[in-house]
């Protein structure tokens, strides 16, 4: 039962919930009002018995004998009487003085007797007859008076309170339901608005938005917060278009050219030296493509990886030294100079935690950018302690950076302007951003066309 509500629509389960939450609190409240309204009725119709036993006993006790006969019996058939009444008084040694209990319907309880003679007012329910038992006074004695009586009129009334109130509860629980219905159909409206605008959206019309509504309620924000996911996702596809779309072009280039050179060799006889000067350019060639694929696939791990969780600790002064000799065997040309700052008085501020083979990778490509587009291919590194966070600067006298390539230079395969003459392909940037971003890092970029660029990468310490 508990699974089928579950599985019912939202709206459904809302105006259920509406139904049981008022349901109880209308059963609730009835049960109340019968149970306060029978104590009412009780304790009234006891007051009503009471006065009638002691008046009953003022009467015969306080009255000559002939005008107490008579005022009972002219009482006895009063209109005003309780219904059934009966009037027992009983002296103390329990002989019972009056009775108007001719048939001796009323039994007679020692318990209630004791517990009359101790200063109580005793009330108890027998059969039909509801029951008051008090203690009268006079000079020389005292008496117990029992006053009994059937409540009809007020039982009557009520067993007619209680079908009011069934009446009242069933005619509830049906508004109750048709005010939950309606009333969830309207809080669920914004829901329903964007469940049609999304179902509008699709891979092709992703610049598509959801109406926010006043952007501050919970639909509001969820409106809002679903827009910015389609916007992600708009910039993610088209980033995911304009990569595909650049990657196969730089792909293609080394292979057009290998392929080529390759039928032009093929088209007739060639000298040794015509065949070695073609293959070295081949070479080359499929070197680039090597590299071209390499970047691939790094920029496909960081960016599947996301931030790292890595316990291996690493100097980052000596993944620097690693890629300052590296670069220098393979590149005779390139200066690289890197000094710590005075800041750094501890080894152990030195020490990260990640993938020693990344952040090499990292590192490399932003010293063989900052000399391959510097005129004197040189470049300076320099280490800063900040708090938690140790700062590496990577700064060139090279071409710099327009501010409007700044804005897009980490998106993949993105070139500035006046660097399309220098060979590259736009990967090293971007590549370098992921590393540093999935090892809870951040990688800031200033520059000036003319005078050069400064790189600066942020990383927590242990």
């Amino acid at each position: 039962m508990f699974l089928e509500i579950y599985r019912m629509q939202i709206r459904t389960r809302l105006a259920l919930q509406f139904l049981l939450l008022g349901g109880m609190i209308m059963i609730i409240a009835s049960v109340a009002i019968y149970f306060s309204s029978a104590n009412l009725r009780k304790d009234d119709f006891n007051k009503r018995l009471w006065n009638k036993a002691r008046s009953t006993a003022n009467l015969l006790f306080n009255t000559s004998k002939d005008d107490a006969n008579r005022v009972l019996g002219i009482e006895r058939n009063s209109p005003v009487n309780l219904q059934n009444e009966k009037i027992i008084i009983i002296n103390f040694n329990n002989d019972i003085v009056y009775s108007s209990d001719e048939n001796k319907e009323i039994e007679i309880k020692n318990y209630v007797l004791q517990k009359v003679r101790s200063g109580y007012i005793v009330t108890y329910k027998q059969s039909q007859y509801e029951v008051v038992g008090t203690i009268f006074y006079t000079n020389y004695d005292r008496f117990v008076v029992l006053a009994a009586a059937t409540d009809i009129e007020g039982s009557l009334r009520m067993k007619k309170l209680a079908i009011i109130l069934i009446i009242v509860c069933l005619i509830s629980l049906f508004l109750f339901f048709i005010a939950g219905w309606f009333y969830s159909g309207r809080a669920l409206k914004p829901i329903s608005d964007v469940v049609k605008k999304v179902e509008d959206i699709s891979i092709t019309s992703l610049n598509l938005r959801v109406f926010e509504g006043n952007g501050t309620d919970e639909i509001g924000r969820l409106a809002k917060t679903f827009n910015n996911m389609l916007e992600r996702l708009e910039t993610s596809f088209a980033m995911q278009k304009n990569f595909i779309t650049n990657a196969s072009h730089e792909l293609r280039t080394p292979l057009t050219s290998i392929n080529g050179q390759l039928e032009v060799l093929m088209m007739k006889d060639r000298s040794t030296t015509e065949y070695k000067s073609a293959l070295g350019s081949v070479l080359d060639d499929i070197k680039s493509l090597v590299d071209i694929s390499n970047r691939l696939l790094l920029i496909a791990r960081t960016s599947a990886e996301g931030p790292m969780n890595l316990n291996k600790k690493i100097r980052i002064d000596e993944i620097l030294w690693q890629a300052q000799e590296e670069m220098k065997r393979f590149n005779n040309d390139y200066h690289i100079n890197i000094s710590i700052d005075n800041s750094l008085t501890d080894s152990d501020q030195m020490i990260v935690i990640g993938d020693e083979y990344l952040l090499k990778v990292a590192v490399s490509n932003i010293i063989d950018n900052a000399c391959k587009y510097s005129p004197d291919h040189t470049v300076d590194i320099k280490f800063h302690h900040i708090e938690k966070w140790i700062e590496v600067v990577f700064e060139d006298r090279g071409i710099g950076i327009s501010e409007v390539d700044l804005q897009k230079i980490f998106e993949p395969f993105y070139r500035g302007t006046n660097a399309l003459s220098i060979s590259g392909c736009g990967i090293g940037l971007p590549l370098v951003n992921q590393i540093i971003k999935n090892h809870n890092g951040t990688v800031k970029l200033s520059s000036q066309i003319g005078k050069g660029t400064v790189v600066t990468i942020l990383l927590p310490i242990v």
